[in-house]
């Protein structure tokens, strides 16, 4: 049986979500970002105390079938971003729609109907945290970061960054204070 959590977004989340299940006498035969395989299936009550115990960490069992699909976008989107070693120039349309096997056009007017903003404005603060990171660490010029991830150029990246921030990739950097934002309130 598969079970879709909501908010599962890195590698630690993984680890917490997969312990709950075993607290819970459940059986996962393997634990991804957004979705869980589960050996046998749980009795409602099962379910329903772990969903319980989930949200208090931050994660929730998701059962329709629209937020689903929007999770599965989402975890989609921050696995290329955040979790592949290199980014990879594609068009995101594409991309999703192998992913989900879906067509992008109702995957876009989806998650736009739910989520209020569109998926390119979700990919587009992705990347910008994923510079911010990149940046944090100090040990990619901001050439080398546009490269990565993707960017026709330093000046385009620049102006994404200065859309989504504010501010200036160099003034940015130049601050100690780097807030952040966690990936799953983007």
């Amino acid at each position: 049986m598969k079970l879709y959590i909501k908010n599962m977004v890195c590698s630690r989340c993984k680890m917490v979500v997969k312990a709950e299940l075993e607290k819970a006498g459940l059986h996962p035969v393997s634990v991804e970002l957004g979705e869980v395989d589960l050996s046998d299936e749980p009795d409602k009550t099962a379910v329903a105390h772990l969903n319980d115990n989930l949200k208090l960490l931050g994660f929730e069992i998701i059962d329709d079938r629209k937020s689903r699909i929007i999770a599965q976008i989402k975890n989609a989107i921050v696995t290329l971003i955040h979790h592949t070693d290199e980014f990879l120039n594609l068009n995101l349309s594409e991309y999703l729609s192998t992913q989900l096997n879906y067509d992008y056009g109702y995957l876009s007017n989806l998650f736009s109907e739910v989520e209020g903003t569109t998926i390119e404005k979700y990919f587009i603060a992705q990347k910008i945290e994923k510079v911010k990171e990149l940046m944090m660490y100090d040990e990619l010029t901001l050439s080398q970061i546009a490269n990565q991830l993707g960017y026709s150029s330093v000046a385009y990246l620049s102006s994404q960054f200065k859309k989504q921030t504010g501010l200036t990739p160099t003034f940015y950097r130049a601050l100690k204070e780097n807030k952040r934002r966690n990936i799953e309130d983007l």
